[in-house]
């Protein structure tokens, strides 16, 4: 199993000249703790999450708010005083600069879109992130987090053998098939198959829609069975309890 058959291919990104509360917003809307940053050639540039926006001045929690600064004779005790001064410069650009750019994680680990599962997992274990960016020739196409680990380890769980060339295809034709619909959401980050029987995770919008992809997956030559794993979620209805 590779990078590309488990993948989320509808990626939330982000540019770097974008404000922070633009970043926020799209965090909070998407329901993610981090996205990619892009230029305007779908390079990944930098990577924004969550952890990046705990310490910021609108909420003063700086690191030195309410005027608690060390002298620096003191931090002569601490270690070399250049130092110290740089990384107070840093950390002062990321809690103030109002843009991506200046607050973003710049050393972005990615992995190729044909990198074997293994590669993929030792990568996020060893580099001790949730999620890796997936690029083909430099460009954005995909990120996998832990949450798509997950899906791959509750199918493995099962009886069912592991996937073959021809259940990579038969999901290739799956996918084709969704987006032959314009009724239809980007589905094929939820989708495995193994052994001709299709798996269909993730969450619609309505009752209609989880019919209407099961239908349509089962009507795809060669697809022996349809496992519904969907969750119907009504954004709508809980948007307008929270408003």
């Amino acid at each position: 199993m590779r990078a590309s058959d488990i993948m989320t291919r509808q990626v939330i990104t982000i540019d770097a000249d974008s404000t922070v509360a633009d970043a926020a917003k799209l965090m909070l809307e998407s329901h993610i703790s981090g996205m990619p940053v892009i230029d305007a050639q779908g390079r990944v540039v930098g990577i924004i999450s969550e952890g990046d926006l705990l310490r910021r001045s609108e909420m003063n929690t700086t690191r030195d708010a309410g005027g608690r600064r060390q002298s620096w004779w003191l931090a002569l005790f601490a270690g070399p005083f250049a130092t110290q001064s740089e990384e107070r410069a840093e950390a002062y650009t990321k809690e103030h600069s109002r843009l991506v750019r200046d607050v973003m994680t710049h050393n972005v680990i990615c992995v190729d879109d044909d990198a074997l599962l293994e590669k993929v997992v030792s990568t996020m274990e060893s580099r001790r992130i949730k999620r890796v960016p997936v690029v083909s020739d430099h460009r954005i196409v995909g990120i996998i987090s832990r949450a798509n680990l997950m899906r791959i380890l509750t199918s493995v769980a099962s009886d069912i053998p592991a996937p073959t060339a021809d259940d990579r295809s038969l999901r290739a034709k799956v996918i084709e098939a969704f987006k032959d619909q314009s009724w239809a959401p980007d589905f094929g980050e939820n989708i495995v198959v193994k052994n001709g029987v299709v798996q269909l995770w993730g969450t619609v919008s309505s009752e209609a829609h989880r019919e209407a992809l099961v239908v349509a997956a089962k009507n795809v030559p060669g697809v022996r069975d349809v496992e519904d794993d969907i969750e119907v979620i009504d954004y709508r209805a809980e948007g307008a309890l929270l408003d």
